[in-house]
């Protein structure tokens, strides 16, 4: 080293970069097509209804760890009779929603691609995305509120070590990261697991209520003190149910899961009879699996909150309590000792864990599914490690934010939670009317008011969830609107298929003349005057030499805000003119793409022939942008461009 001279740092090694690349990259292609995301494809090995139900079951019913807690502090001696309440809203609301959601959305798209298909053109889209927003919230607040409420029930232990008071934000961060590691590694045997966690926090927590049930027959007085304290409190029995009525948009984390329950559906083992078009027997287990999770559910909503009020005191469930958040372990503690209770800890801590594990997947699931499709998002979005350290980064944000209080983001839960069963309450609606079954449109509306009141009360009530879903929104919005732009030049075909006239006229032209020449026509009347004006413009016009034969290329519209599409090309002949025909919501982008796939059919490089558009360029700009139409022989040419970057091999483009 020669003195005096600073000596350079090394340089990071591009093999690192580049092995970090495709550790993270793993599975992107060039490919434009759907990318529906993992739930979407049909998975390598399908499982029985009960064991798939067991995977939805780690969200729906770990919220037992933290539900009735809940319960008590919004509705206090009137526990029992909100959560009745909402057990009669979820067997008579929401479970015949999504048994219909599943029927209707077998695929696992869930209830967001029924408002997709009901509602057209960029309407559908801007509906979707402000329901994405929502569902991430949904599923963000799952990830960190389940981790808080495991931190919790951790911290409660009373043999956790004493360094754990005070950290929960720390335990909470670790547990979130743990989760991170298990995506970033791969995601496999998620069934097995859940199934194994769901048998056993099931199982304790029926012993748990069972011996409280017990506790309770045994001392009846309890009952008696409580109903005492009810009506000293309430007065008569239509005064208590208005009161619950009020407090049961509170109790609404008692609703989650439903959506993730059809979201999972392609993991059902059908029949190997079933039609794709309609799974017969993948829709009766994705129907079975909703009902029995609901009915398990419901019974124990229902013990649970019944022994809770009657043994835990109020004073207990308040902010700092022993049984805040924790209201069954309480009883676990108190009635079944230390070891059990801490034998019940950890199943409750493993199961709202896995519950943010449920929640990833579903976020995994919808992210890809839609946003890519739509040209809304980098191809990047469609990866899973990408995406699961994004995911990580904001439920660290969240967590710090909230301190990781469960109580604090019950609120942001519910808004997600209820905003998703509103709209798939509204879809089925529409669905119904749109089918012309008048009873069915009749009671699913009853059913949207309900739920539609629950969500407002409780965004008015608890404005947080809003919040967060209006930045999750506003963040998905901004994010698709610059994707979109940024892939506005990028061929958009998921596939092209000529059809056999198509074929062989681009071959008849390639074969005889060496050349290929398209002339670009905006549908018309479709007159012979309107092909033999257009024809004669652009010999004149374009210098296309008289004996040359040419081929009309039309692009019919259809809705320009789908991203992606499969193009088919039709031949067909009209007053003795060849045309190529093709529909699209996209009309520069097909037409680049149409000359592309003739290029590599034929081994010719074509050249197609424009008329210069009228209007503002920077108006034109903007109806490419929304419509796909504006100036299309420049942006053709950019496309193109693009495209092919090797000029010898790109199509020519000749405006007049």
């Amino acid at each position: 080293m020669t003195p005096g001279v600073p000596r350079e740092a090394p340089a990071a090694d591009p093999r690192a970069r580049a092995r970090l690349r495709r550790w993270l990259t793993v599975g992107l292609t060039d490919n434009t097509g759907r990318h529906p995301g993992p739930g979407a494809a049909r998975p390598e090995k399908t499982h029985s209804w009960w064991r798939v139900m067991c995977l939805t079951g780690v969200d729906y019913f770990s919220t037992l760890g933290y539900q009735p807690a809940i319960a008590a502090l919004a509705a206090g001696l009137l526990s029992p009779v909100a959560t009745i309440i909402l057990v009669l809203v979820t067997l008579a609301g929401a479970l015949p929603v999504y048994r219909r959601v599943a029927r209707e959305s077998f695929r696992g798209e869930g209830s967001i691609a029924m408002l997709e298909r009901l509602l057209p053109w960029w309407g559908g889209k801007l509906v979707v995305l402000v329901l994405l927003g929502f569902a991430a919230t949904d599923f963000m607040i799952t990830i960190t509120l389940s981790a808080a409420d495991a931190t919790a029930h951790a911290i409660e232990n009373p043999f956790a070590p004493s360094w754990f008071e005070g950290q929960q934000v720390i335990i909470t961060l670790v547990l979130i990261a743990a989760l991170a590691v298990v995506f970033l590694r791969g995601f496999k045997e998620a069934i097995n697991i859940a199934v194994v966690l769901v048998a056993v926090f099931l199982l304790l927590n029926a012993v748990v209520i069972v011996v409280s049930l017990t506790h309770v027959a045994e001392n009846p007085l309890v009952i008696d003190d409580w109903w005492s304290a009810l009506t000293a409190s309430h007065g008569n029995p239509l005064v208590m149910v208005g009161i619950a009525l009020i407090a049961f948009p509170k109790l609404a984390l008692g609703l989650s899961g439903f959506e993730t329950g059809v979201a999972v559906m392609p993991q059902i083992t059908g029949s190997p009879g079933d039609e794709q078009s309609y799974p017969k027997k993948r829709i009766q287990g994705a129907r079975r699996l909703l009902t029995t999770a609901a009915l398990i559910m419901s019974a124990f909503l229902i013990t649970s909150s019944v022994v809770t009020t009657l043994l835990i005191p109020q004073a207990a469930f308040q902010a700092g309590g022993p049984a805040n958040g924790r209201a069954l372990a309480y009883l676990a503690h108190e009635y079944l000792g230390e070891v059990f209770g801490t034998v019940y800890d950890i199943s409750t801590i493993a199961i709202l864990w896995f519950a943010g594990a449920s929640a990833m997947a579903g976020l995994l699931n919808l992210v890809p599914r839609y946003l890519p499709r739509y040209g809304m998002a980098p191809h990047w979005a469609g990866l899973v490690r990408p995406l699961v350290l994004v995911f990580t980064t904001i439920a660290v944000i969240i967590t710090l934010w909230f301190g990781a209080n469960v109580d604090a983001q019950a609120g942001a839960y519910a808004t997600g939670v209820l905003v998703l069963i509103t709209s798939a309450s509204v879809a089925v609606t529409l669905s119904a009317v749109r089918k012309k079954q008048r009873a069915a449109a009749v009671g699913f509306a009853v059913v949207s008011v309900v739920f539609l009141y629950t969500t407002i009360a409780n965004i008015i009530e608890r404005p947080d969830g809003v919040r967060i879903a209006a930045l999750f929104i506003i963040g998905i919005i901004v994010v698709s609107i610059i994707s979109r732009v940024q892939r506005s030049f990028q061929l958009r075909a998921t596939s092209v298929t000529l059809d056999p006239a198509a074929v062989d006229f681009v071959l008849t032209d390639a074969d005889e003349y060496d050349s290929i020449r398209i002339i670009a026509n905006e549908p018309d009347d479709g007159s012979r005057r309107e092909y033999s004006q257009k024809i004669a413009e652009e010999r004149r016009d374009s210098g296309i030499p008289q004996r040359s034969p040419v081929i009309f290329l039309e692009v019919y519209q259809s809705d320009s805000s789908d991203f992606e599409e499969d193009l088919v090309v039709r031949g067909e002949t009209a007053h003795g003119y060849r045309i190529l025909r093709v529909t699209s919501g996209n009309i520069p982008n097909t037409i680049a793409t149409v000359l592309l796939e003739i290029r590599d059919i034929t081994g010719v490089v074509p050249n197609i022939y424009f008329e210069w558009t009228e209007g503002s360029p920077i108006s034109n700009m903007f109806k490419y942008l929304v419509t796909g139409t504006g100036e299309v022989a420049p942006v053709t040419r950019e496309v193109l461009r693009r495209a092919e970057r090797d000029r010898r091999h790109r199509p020519e483009v000749h405006v007049s």
